[in-house]
């Protein structure tokens, strides 16, 4: 019999929807549940495409006697992390508190006042390895509720008056400067890995925001450094086994430091800011890598993450079946080498082979090799490997594939939207800008709740909005979305949404002195106040809402707005120098504050092809956050093209910044100078 789990819209609770355990969503319900039977909560925290949640799930969660134990001694609250990232972050914090470390699954007990006493992540069905096994561990708990009562409740609450007491120190006044942004340039410096790319040892995750900011630093700076070690990390990363070779799109992150066996989830957000990074590179430097590997990925996130509403879907999973009938994490991107000599013929396995890196040994699991391109193989015939790619899809095609959820995050289609429309707009893909736009009028339609003043829910699936209520980062990336496909179109409707959105930021995320919450002022209350300026997978909600803020304000005038990007970027003052790598979005921004950001109006009627030249000279532009504007003069799509006349009759670009404007002028030539400078 199906458990409370199966009406809901979260594709990782439907997971468990036939799971013996009888759980609960999280709800009030359960936690009175919990007081009625004074039994303490199992809270289980996970998301559909995570690994090692799919295994404690097989081992524990769909044993028999396991749910038994469980559904006797405790009421089981099962979380999608995608869905309640506000639920995560406090109790995620608690268990790094308590254990330094963290990860999913996460594993938490409490009381029925919602305070944690007792935590981990990933349980084994026996001992081993050090671990305490999972049967161990809701004896050992249910033991202590029982006899030790007291004992637990004063753990509970000294957790919870810690987590209460920490306090966020986020700069003070001002905002940061070039002292500061130099400072996160040498720290980035110091951790950059020169013979591999990227920062850090294994795992290594992709820096996207880091990147963002080395190329806007480079822009405003002509700093050579910021240049290479963006450059060089993107294809480095190009190059590996983090990116799919054969379809496009990346994985999670590399195990390695060398880039050659990813973790093999494929997530959205991961590839909406890849997307969109490349396509900056290649708006600087022209390359060609960073061109094919921009389109591929937006082709791959528009053929596998679309969705029948026009929407992304959140992510593909790591696993899938071999072929055997085991379910194994990479099974439809590995390769050996008799897998190339069925799917291509003796000499071309050969080639394929040494071009992708396939080896005898195997770079990954049981002989088999993940696809990169090792070293450069020189002139090779561009012909021949698109026909080996295309038949080693085919083959790939017959496999089973990773499972998808189909989860639309408001938040990452937001970055998505952004990422779309920018690289239709650069590489004259119409078709990408149509699909942004889709999504675009999906969350509109779907997660926008106008009676409500325009609030924004975080999920929906198949059409039908989730219960969950928007956080920071979904008002900031929708917002930060919605400004780039403004840009785009030419279309105002869609600066007013982001007007909305940023508007109820002011209103509802917004503390004293500029920080910034991730949950609205009238949002559920927890055990304490989610509230992190650093990036994790994505911009901070925080630094991301800075971002959006500081350019609805270049667009509009609005003091508001940019004094509220301003007060929010003093965080970026007190972590930038010490932490530059965890918040990459906010140098960003800062780049762009400290660089106006410029204010571009190009006026000229429509389907002029004068016109048409000083906007794709506008949008291949360098500026750090530049915004854009394009119209017939006076129109009232958009506030900069107010009293922007004509030239002599000609279409014009008006540039400005720190309120003073350039002269306007008519040649495309000289804007793209005036934006590179």
């Amino acid at each position: 019999m199906p458990n409370r789990l199966a009406h809901e819209t979260s594709p990782y609770l439907l997971q468990h929807a036939d799971n013996p355990v009888d759980w609960w969503p999280w709800s009030p319900e359960a936690f009175e549940e919990a007081r009625r039977r004074d039994v303490p909560l199992l809270l289980s925290v996970g998301y559909s495409s995570c690994h090692w949640c799919h295994v404690m799930a097989h081992e524990s969660f769909e044993d028999e006697a396991t749910a038994a134990y469980v559904n006797e001694h405790f009421v089981a609250v099962k979380v999608d992390r995608e869905e309640r990232p506000d639920v995560d972050a406090v109790y995620m914090e608690a268990v790094q508190a308590a254990t330094g470390q963290g990860g999913w699954p996460m594993t938490v007990f409490l009381t029925a006042d919602a305070e944690p006493f007792y935590f981990g992540t990933y349980f084994p069905p026996e001992s081993r390895h050090g671990m305490p096994s999972f049967r161990d561990v809701l004896e050992g708990v249910s033991r202590a509720w029982t006899a030790r009562r007291a004992e637990v409740g004063e753990v509970a609450g000294k957790i919870v008056k810690d987590l209460s007491a920490r306090s966020l120190a986020f700069g003070g006044d001002g905002v940061p400067g070039e002292e500061e942004l130099a400072q996160a340039l040498l720290g980035l410096t110091r951790e950059y890995d020169a013979t591999r790319g990227g920062f850090g040892g294994a795992p290594k995750f992709p820096p996207s925001m880091v990147v963002e900011f080395l190329l806007r630093h480079h822009a405003r700076t002509g700093a050579e450094g910021a240049l290479q070690m963006a450059a060089d990390t993107c294809e480095a990363m190009a190059r590996g086994g983090i990116y799919d070779q054969l379809g496009g799109g990346f994985a999670r992150y590399s195990v390695d430091r060398d880039w050659v066996v990813p973790h093999f989830e494929k997530m959205l957000y991961d590839n909406a800011l890849l997307c969109r990074t490349y396509a900056h590179l290649w708006r600087v430097t022209g390359s060609d890598l960073a061109r094919r590997v921009a389109l591929e990925t937006a082709d791959f996130m528009v053929r596998e993450l679309r969705t029948a509403e026009g929407g992304f879907a959140s992510a593909l999973d790591a696993d899938s079946d071999d072929g055997t009938g085991r379910h194994v994490e990479g099974a439809y991107y590995v390769w050996t080498p008799q897998q190339l000599t069925e799917a291509l013929g003796e000499e071309d396995a050969r080639f394929a082979a040494q071009y992708f890196g396939v080896t005898e040994e195997g770079t990954f699991e049981e002989g088999a090799s993940v696809l990169r391109l090792p070293q450069d193989a020189g002139v090779v015939e561009a012909d021949r490997i698109a026909s080996v790619k295309e038949r080693l899809l085919a083959a790939r095609d017959r496999r089973e594939r990773p499972g998808r959820d189909d989860k639309i995050v408001a938040a990452w289609n937001g970055l998505t939207i952004a990422a779309l429309a920018e690289t239709g707009a650069y590489f004259d893909r119409p078709d990408l800008v149509e699909r942004a736009t889709e999504a675009a009028d999906l969350l509109v339609r779907v997660h926008f709740d106008t009676a409500a003043g325009a609030r924004l829910a975080r999920t929906s699936k198949d059409g039908r909005v989730g219960a969950n209520a928007g956080v920071l980062e979904d008002y900031a990336d929708v917002a930060e979305g919605f400004l780039a496909l403004a840009g785009v179109t030419g279309e105002g409707v869609w600066l007013e949404f982001a007007g909305f959105l940023l508007d109820i930021v002011l209103d509802q995320f917004v503390a004293e002195g500029g920080a910034l919450y991730d949950t609205a002022h009238d949002a559920e209350t927890l055990i304490r106040r989610p509230q992190d300026p650093t990036d994790n997978a994505t911009p901070s909600g925080w630094t991301a809402a800075a971002g959006a803020l500081l350019s609805y304000a270049a667009h509009t005038g609005s003091d508001a707005h940019r004094a509220a990007a301003e007060g929010a970027l003093g965080v970026v003052k007190a972590l930038g120098p010490r932490a530059p790598r965890f918040i990459g979005w906010g140098l960003a921004t800062a780049e762009a504050l400290l660089d106006g950001p410029r204010e571009i109006a190009v006026v000229g009627a429509p389907g002029d092809e004068r016109s048409a030249e000083l906007r794709r000279s506008a949008l291949l532009g360098t500026a750090p956050g530049a915004v854009l504007a394009f119209g017939i003069p006076d129109s009232d799509e958009f506030p900069l093209l107010r009293d922007r006349p004509l030239v002599d009759g000609r279409p014009a670009a008006y540039v400005c910044r720190h309120f003073t404007c350039d002269a306007p002028t008519t040649d495309p030539a000289e804007l793209a100078r005036a934006l590179s400078r």
